[in-house]
């Protein structure tokens, strides 16, 4: 797959540099990604704490997974706004929601006009007892196979969805004949399911966030065999020197958000295009 590496100044309108703590830099207006008919983006976002992946199409649809850790709101709501999200049509809480805040949670269901949550049965639970009932939004639980159109040509469906410690719901969006695959379980029977499901060649493959000491095995990671590896490696948490080196071994180009900052990969009906946004502590 060849991968087109953009000038940064052509998707945003002025220079800039973004802030680790406090968002970004009010040098920036926004992000236009000029999407055409048969294209998509999915952003990583360089989040203090915690993880969210952005999922936007041409029809100005806007699905988020995870929310970003305690703490993070305002800065996931500057990404937001520099790529231009008003309103949400899907949210997807793929873990445990150990690292949840409901106020945080109502409060970007009322901003951003959250359509349906999507996430795992034991967390369906906990949200029915902690969000705000007024709220008009619906809240659907998944099981393992389960399976959304989400934007024009893009499915999303859950390859394993588990309730033990290190297990959550683990996603495969495919566009076209791109695959990439969300992973937020980590236990050895979640790896034992998904090595029967078709993950093979993944274009892009998120590893999960986790602040313990953590691995994935060598057969996982060559049958998955990504492109492209993003790692939301926690503040503070080195990179994973296991898991690195088997990425590097199957020629991985592998993109920490701590390191790159957002990562924005663009996709078109056979190609894709990788648009990093560094981020810097202070100013």
């Amino acid at each position: 797959m060849k991968i087109l590496l953009m000038i940064l100044s052509l998707f945003i309108s002025s220079t800039f540099i973004a802030k680790a703590e406090t968002a970004i830099s009010s040098k920036i207006e926004h992000i236009d990604l000029k999407m055409k008919e048969h294209e998509a983006a999915v952003t990583f976002l360089a989040l203090s704490k915690g993880e969210a992946t952005l999922i936007q199409g041409p029809n100005s649809e806007n699905i988020l997974v995870n929310v970003g850790g305690k703490g993070a709101k305002a800065e996931l709501a500057s990404w937001l706004s520099l790529y231009n999200v008003k309103e949400l049509s899907a949210l997807f809480l793929t873990n445990d929601g150990q690292d949840l805040s409901y106020n945080t949670l109502n409060q970007l269901i009322t901003e951003y006009n959250i359509k349906e949550i999507i996430t795992t049965p034991e967390l369906s639970e906990q949200l029915a007892k902690n969000i705000d009932q007024s709220l008009p939004t619906s809240m659907v639980t998944w099981v393992e196979g389960a399976k959304k159109e989400i934007l024009p040509g893009m499915t999303v469906e859950a390859q394993f969805v588990g309730n033990e410690e290190n297990e959550g719901m683990d996603l495969l969006l495919n566009f076209f004949q791109h695959n990439i695959f969300l992973m937020t379980s980590f236990t050895q029977r979640a790896e034992q399911t998904l090595l029967k499901k078709n993950l093979k060649d993944v274009n892009v493959f998120k590893i999960l966030n986790n602040n313990k000491e953590v691995s994935l095995s060598d057969q996982l990671i060559t049958y998955i065999n990504p492109q492209i590896s993003i790692l939301f490696s926690p503040k503070g948490y080195g990179p994973y020197a296991d898991i690195l080196h088997e990425l590097h071994g199957i020629w991985s180009e592998v993109y920490f958000t701590k390191k790159h900052g957002t990562i924005t990969i663009k996709f078109t009906e056979s190609n894709y295009e990788v648009i990093t946004i560094p981020v810097v502590a202070g100013e």
